[in-house]
């Protein structure tokens, strides 16, 4: 087994330094990816190259001056797949060494926004054969954890009516945006927006000779990339999306 670790300091939106904290693990096949948000919200990015899905789970404080205490805060789960090379592998990711941890990083390439609809709530404890490592990710998010049905029918492999009429997939287009709903117990279309400000997202090749002055491809560093993803999901109620107000 081989375990990589670096730590990276990178600008937000804005302007404000965040530490990102990204470990790989070549065993288990997966790469991870966490920070803490100036406003106390604690994003973490786990890639399981093994099923190809990635888990982007977040940690959202309850804002009390909105009129609502809870003890302990929100926790959301968004589940996508990937393709194959999105990424660099866990093993490439493990040999990265940690050079001047103290420096802000600067992506080479913004990737811009991705939008996914996420309309089924999948049961954590049901569905744990889609991933090992979704139960320990996402226990916290037991009726808060949002997939695509195309996406899961791919991954069990399954018919996709058969997956809607099963799982009592919302009609999300019978839904209003929660911003727009003034009842703060009724269900509405939630909106989530998350950046991850640099990650490496591919290998940098470049050209020589070798000593028989033949030309060769070999490769030389990595490429990094900082991408944001706005997730839409259906919130059971608006009080579980008040920052769609904002």
């Amino acid at each position: 087994m081989m375990l990589g670790q670096l730590i990276v300091n990178v600008k937000n939106k804005g302007g404000d330094v965040e530490r990102e904290n990204i470990e790989s693990n070549t065993t288990a096949d997966t790469v991870k990816l966490e920070y803490l948000s100036k406003d106390g919200t604690l994003v973490t990015y786990f890639t399981d190259f093994k099923t190809r899905l990635q888990i982007f789970r977040v940690v959202v404080p309850w804002e009390e001056e909105r009129g609502i205490v809870q003890n302990t805060p929100q926790v959301l789960c968004f589940i996508t797949r990937f393709a194959k090379n999105e990424f660099i592998s866990s093993d490439a990711m493990s040999k990265l060494r940690q050079k001047n941890p103290t420096a802000v990083r600067t992506p080479e390439e913004d990737k811009g926004l991705e939008e996914y609809m996420l309309n089924h709530v999948v049961n954590v404890d049901k569905f744990a054969m889609l991933s090992h490592h979704l139960n320990n990710i996402c226990h916290d998010a037991v009726d808060s954890t949002y997939m695509k049905d195309t996406d899961l029918a791919q991954v069990l492999k399954q018919d996709m009516q058969k997956i809607r009429s099963e799982m009592k997939i919302p009609e999300v287009q019978q839904l209003s945006r929660c911003k727009d709903t003034s009842e703060i117990m009724k269900s509405c279309l939630c909106q989530y927006q998350l950046c991850i400000g640099w990650y490496p997202c591919g290998l940098k090749y470049c050209r020589g000779k070798d000593s028989a002055g033949k030309v060769v491809s070999y490769r030389c560093g990595i490429k990094t990339c900082k991408r944001c993803i706005l997730f839409e999901h259906p919130a059971k109620q608006k009080m579980y999306c008040l920052w769609d107000d904002l």
